[in-house]
């Protein structure tokens, strides 16, 4: 069921014993929010500064609420990091600031905008900044010494993402190298790194589209309206309805119409697009999500278009 505030508080209910609790098998569910909180006070014990990267989307929202689960009564022990493009969809910003007040969070953001005015990056003529989002995340990182950054990828959304191990080591430049991936065998993972270097860990790498929004079900995990069915002003472009705003679009032979959607996943507006849906409760995405062919990066994110390496190009590089 929808929530209608935004309250995030975690609840827990007892098992009546030790035993009725191991009598049965963990549910698919059970058994990913497991691995997640091992990960996390993994994470939490072997490196000295974890930040969690925290957009307001669905996959950070999920993986804070993980992570306050992983160390509730206390508080969550790391920051959480927002690359800021200056093109966000204002309620996700709005939503953002709203969790970070409620629990207290200490908000590092990152940039995009600091990045183009001191001369770091160069806007694109396109007017999209999703792929400048790299620099002022490295800049970020090597500025606070975050030595470990919790990411929501998840091996189902792209090819580059299924290659990734749950901790993935970033070099001293914050490039990935495929052929350095570590094994994980039996769910042991490798945090050793050389000074200057960091690691990514991914903590829904095994989770799917559904077993987010599922386990958004079974938490009462309230999320941005964006996410359900609602009128807004697009355009189409490339096959793709993408939201007006002050970032370039529409151009002059693209024509705004008002229709129903929602988003499956949120970046920057110039490259996010949205789907038309009637989905208006958990329950309703969750009905359209199980019939959907394709992953919710293929269908709305246009970067992910340029090109079949489109993203392992952006992850060498030092992308989420």
């Amino acid at each position: 069921m929808r929530a209608a505030h935004m309250s995030t508080d975690v609840t827990t209910t007892a098992p009546a014993s030790a035993d009725a609790a191991l009598a049965r098998p963990l549910t698919q569910l059970e058994a990913l929010e497991s691995e997640a909180i091992h990960i996390f006070r993994e994470v939490a014990g072997e490196f000295e500064r974890p930040v969690l990267l925290f957009s307001g989307g669905k996959d950070s929202i999920v993986m804070l609420h993980l992570a306050r689960k992983a160390f509730w009564p206390a508080a969550v022990p790391f920051a959480v990091m927002h690359v800021d493009t200056g093109h966000n969809f204002p309620e996700v910003i709005a939503y953002r600031d709203a969790v970070v007040a409620e629990h207290r969070l200490r908000l590092v953001v990152a940039s995009v905008q600091d990045a183009i005015d001191s001369g770091a990056v160069r806007e694109r003529p396109d007017g999209s900044r999703n792929a400048l989002q790299t620099v002022p995340l490295l800049d970020g990182i090597t500025a606070n010494g975050f030595d470990a950054v919790f990411g929501g990828g998840r091996r189902d959304e792209e090819k580059a993402r299924a290659k990734e191990r749950v901790f993935s080591l970033r070099d001293e430049f914050g490039q990935w190298d495929p052929r350095r991936q570590r094994p994980e065998l039996w769910d042991l993972y490798n945090g050793r790194h050389a000074r200057g270097e960091h690691v990514r860990v991914f903590p829904l790498s095994n989770w799917t589209e559904l077993d987010v929004w599922r386990y958004i079900e079974r938490e009462r995990i309230p999320l941005p309206e964006i996410y359900y069915a609602h009128e807004r002003e697009v355009f189409q472009r490339d096959g793709m309805w993408l939201a007006a705003g002050d970032w370039g679009g529409p151009r002059g032979d693209e024509v705004v119409e008002r229709r129903q959607v929602r988003y499956r996943t949120v970046g920057d507006m110039s490259c996010t697009g949205a789907v038309e849906s009637d989905a208006v409760t958990v329950a309703d995405v969750i009905a359209e999500v199980a019939v959907s062919r394709l992953t919710e990066r293929g269908a709305t994110r246009a970067d992910d278009r340029a090109s079949e390496a489109a993203m392992e190009d952006r992850k060498r590089e030092g992308y989420f």
